[in-house]
């Protein structure tokens, strides 16, 4: 059986939108071209779990999205605690 892949890009809202509807979201924004994306992402989710295993909790958001339609993501993600002490800018 084929697997059907999906060669359209991906729009910043389209991403934000899958992020936002698995990952309980203080603050949220995606930028990027089509291909490359970055994001700032705030979630009380990230509490506790080390860098390597908040990307996975993204990626397992986005999901199809991820292996066959964004070439890159880069992300911050950060606890609400991390970023009011201003562990990124507000901008990606």
């Amino acid at each position: 059986m084929e697997q059907r892949v999906d060669s359209t890009f991906p729009t910043p809202e389209e991403l934000q939108r899958a992020i936002a509807a698995e990952l309980d979201c203080q603050w949220l924004k995606v930028g990027g071209d089509g291909q490359h994306f970055e994001a700032v992402i705030v979630s009380a989710a990230f509490e506790g779990k080390s860098r390597l295993e908040r990307h996975r909790l993204v990626y397992a958001a986005l999901g199809d999205r991820m292996r066959q339609r964004v070439h890159a993501l880069s992300m911050k993600t950060l606890t609400p605690e991390e970023h009011q002490r201003g562990g990124a800018d507000r901008e990606p």
